[in-house]
């Protein structure tokens, strides 16, 4: 009993084998690129975040210290949109917790500032010269709980 080979089987093994082989090869290669910028993703996805981080921090450095500088040439209503903008990002970043580009200290230091939100957004509201005054010391007062030395 002989078995019979069929015409073209024994060929087929060979170009079989060598697809396979050129096939694992182009994975190789592919995995050999793919792996190094995954990595280098990574890395700058951290950078990323810190710098976006560090942007919000001065967002609300940048809010606040507008609002005084309106509130110190009469300006208002530029100043009262600029401390609502600056309240409602720290009452955010502090609601945020862990996620927060704020640290536990700079959040403990962050949260009383905000007592000040209603008496001062009125203030600006009634055009009270004295706002300005307490925008600046609020202004000082998150330089020093957000850890950035007075100059």
């Amino acid at each position: 009993m002989s078995e019979e080979v069929q015409p073209g089987t024994a060929r087929s093994t060979p170009v079989v084998r060598r697809f396979v082989i050129y096939g694992v090869v182009l994975l190789v290669a592919f995995l050999l690129g793919l792996v190094p910028m995954w990595l280098k993703a990574r890395r700058h996805a951290g950078s990323l975040a810190a710098a976006e981080r560090q942007l919000t921090l001065i967002g609300m450095q940048h809010s606040l210290a507008s609002a005084a500088i309106d509130a110190r040439r009469g300006e208002y209503e530029p100043a009262r949109r600029a401390a609502s903008q600056f309240f409602t990002s720290a009452r955010a970043e502090i609601d945020e917790g862990e996620a927060s580009a704020l640290t536990q200290a700079q959040r403990q230091g962050v949260a009383p500032l905000l007592a000040e939100r209603d008496e001062l957004i009125t203030l600006l509201a009634r055009g009270d010269p004295a706002s300005a005054d307490r925008l600046s010391e609020l202004y000082v007062k998150y330089r020093a709980a957000s850890g950035q030395p007075p100059r």
